[in-house]
């Protein structure tokens, strides 16, 4: 059995970026054959996540391993991704969410991209859009991104004339921002009201791979998301925009600021909302598979 297709890919992707947030929490994790389990423990209530990575031959091997690991644990609320959709949980008290696609984008850059460095008529220079011809970065689609270590951001236009930026988050006040972004955008019902560094602690930032992205409009922030790259893949996660800033184009701005300055060699992954899902199509996304989130929200009856 083929067990290295772009949807283990995926998966495996997936796994290490929930590994990589116990990490900066302090959660316990559990890694066996085929499953990755964390306990995200800020409270004894909170949902602990487990993410099935390879496929399985008997779908109640695996659901007795659970039901080990959550009496263990004393788990009340968890969320569970099964990108192969043969196990059944509601004897856990869990219930089927609406399937979702697995995505894989193939390496290269995003369409409309060039590495001439110029741009007609405008330019970035320390963050402003000015005319002349940009010095050292790449065009897509009418804007200018550059590479990361140059310091400059991402710099367009949003649909109704605004300047929109997207900048790596590399503090922690910026990552702070991100973490409100994605908390009110998203939404994270079970983060609200925010509270900086319960979703997106400052120690993220020192794990490898695990970057942070901003949008902003008009200097105001906008929109965001997080890539993951474990070496093989570079995984998308949690891209939110806010209600007041959607429809301006703040989304893909962030998508394509991350896709080109986050490995693009590698295959870019992310589990897709019907709201995303057309975007990550249009970005070059192809589904490899539908995968079935489980959750359980409350003790079992």
């Amino acid at each position: 059995m083929n067990t290295n297709r772009r949807l283990e890919q995926a998966n495996d992707n997936s796994a290490a970026f929930w590994l990589a947030q116990a990490r900066a929490h302090g959660w316990q994790s559990r890694v066996r054959p085929g499953l990755t389990a964390v306990r995200c423990a800020r409270t004894p209530g909170d949902s602990q996540r487990f993410v099935v990575t390879r496929p399985y031959t008997e779908p109640a091997d695996v659901e007795q391993e659970l039901t080990e690991l959550q009496a263990e644990w004393g788990t009340i609320r968890f969320t569970l991704e099964d990108p192969y959709g043969r196990l059944d949980l509601t004897r856990l008290g869990a219930v089927r969410m609406p399937l979702m696609p697995v995505m894989v984008r193939e390496p290269g850059p995003v369409d409309g991209a060039t590495v001439d460095g110029s741009v007609a008529g405008s330019s970035v220079v320390g963050g402003s859009v000015v005319g002349g011809s940009a010095v050292g970065g790449w065009v897509a689609d009418g804007w200018v991104a550059d590479g990361r270590d140059a310091g400059l951001p991402v710099v367009s236009r949003a649909h109704d004339g605004a300047v929109l930026t997207v900048d790596e988050a590399l503090s922690g006040e910026a990552l702070a921002l991100v973490e409100r972004t994605v908390v009110d955008g998203f939404p994270l019902p079970a983060r609200q009201p925010w509270t900086r560094g319960e979703a997106l602690p400052e120690r993220l930032l020192a794990e490898p791979g695990c970057r942070a992205w901003l949008g902003r409009v008009d200097g105001a922030p906008a929109g965001a998301c997080l890539t993951y790259d474990d070496g093989t893949s570079t995984g998308v996660y949690w891209v939110a925009t806010l209600p007041d800033q959607r429809g301006r184009g703040v989304a893909r701005a962030v998508l394509e600021a991350a896709l080109t300055r986050a490995h693009p060699d590698r295959p870019a992954t992310l589990v897709a909302t019907s709201v995303g899902e057309p975007l990550y199509r249009k970005l070059g996304f192809a589904e490899q598979g539908r995968t079935s989130w489980w959750t359980r929200t409350s003790p079992r009856g």
